[in-house]
C-alpha cells in the first residue's frame, strides 16, 4: 500500500488541483491531508476515488483523506488531549485490514506526545500513525516504529529545516520512504509503502 501524507498549509498552499496532479503523478492508494479546507472536497470530481473530510473544531481547516478504494467502514474522529488554543482531533481511517491514523497533533512538546499515547490506545494491532506530528526528537511511542523518512520535511521560518512530518506503523514493514518536493505548500509531502509484516516474513 502507497500512502502519501500531506499538509496543504490551509486557503495559503496546495488546491484540490494540486492534490489530483500528485495523485496522478504518483500513482498512491491513499493521501492523508491536513489542513484541508471545504475546497478539497472537490478532489474526488477530478480523479474519482473516495474521500472525507474531518474538519477541526472552530477551524476553518481539519484532516481529510482520499482512496483509490472504497473504505472499508466510514473514517471517524477521535477527540484528542486539548491544547490551549486549537481542540486537536485524529482521524482514524479503516481500510481492509489497517487502520491508518490522519493527525496533525499540537505544538507543545509533552502535549503531542500525550496525544499520540491516545491514538495508539484507539488502534488495533496493525495500524499506521502519519501526518504532521509538530514533534522535535523520538516520539517514544511504545510498540510502534518510526518507519518515515529521515530528511526534513518543513522549514520553520522557512530557515529552520525540521522532520516533523512522520509515520509511526505497529503491524507493518515500510519497504520504502521518500519526501517528494514540496509544492505548493510550505511542508514537504511524504511517502511510505507499507506491508503487513507476516506478509514480509511469508515472501523471505
Amino acid at each position: 500500500m502507497k500512502i502519501i501524507s500531506w499538509n496543504l498549509w490551509r486557503r495559503k498552499g496546495a488546491r484540490a488541483e494540486d492534490v489530483a496532479d500528485l495523485i496522478i503523478r504518483e500513482a498512491p492508494d491513499v493521501v492523508l491531508m491536513q489542513e484541508a479546507t471545504v475546497e478539497i472536497d472537490a478532489l474526488t470530481g477530478l480523479v474519482g476515488g473516495h474521500y472525507a473530510r474531518t474538519p477541526l473544531p472552530g477551524r476553518i481547516h481539519g484532516l481529510a483523506s482520499w482512496s483509490r478504494r472504497p473504505f472499508a467502514f466510514p473514517p471517524r474522529r477521535l477527540w484528542l488531549p486539548p491544547g490551549t488554543l486549537v481542540r486537536r482531533v485524529c482521524q482514524l481511517v479503516p481500510l481492509e485490514g489497517v487502520v491508518l491514523a490522519n493527525v496533525h497533533l499540537s505544538h507543545g512538546q509533552v502535549l503531542n506526545r500525550r496525544q499520540l499515547r491516545r491514538i495508539a490506545e484507539a488502534l488495533p494491532e496493525r495500524a499506521a500513525v502519519l501526518g504532521d506530528f509538530n514533534l522535535i526528537g523520538p516520539a517514544w511511542l511504545p510498540g510502534f516504529a518510526d518507519v518515515g523518512p529521515r530528511a526534513p520535511t518543513h522549514r520553520a521560518g522557512d530557515v529552520v529545516p525540521l522532520r516533523i512530518d512522520r509515520c509511526l506503523v505497529r503491524g507493518l514493514v515500510c519497504l520504502e520512504s521518500y519526501v517528494l518536493p514540496r509544492g505548493a505548500s510550505d511542508h514537504c509531502p511524504i511517502v511510505v509503502r507499507l506491508l503487513p509484516a507476516e506478509s514480509e516474513r511469508l515472501a523471505a
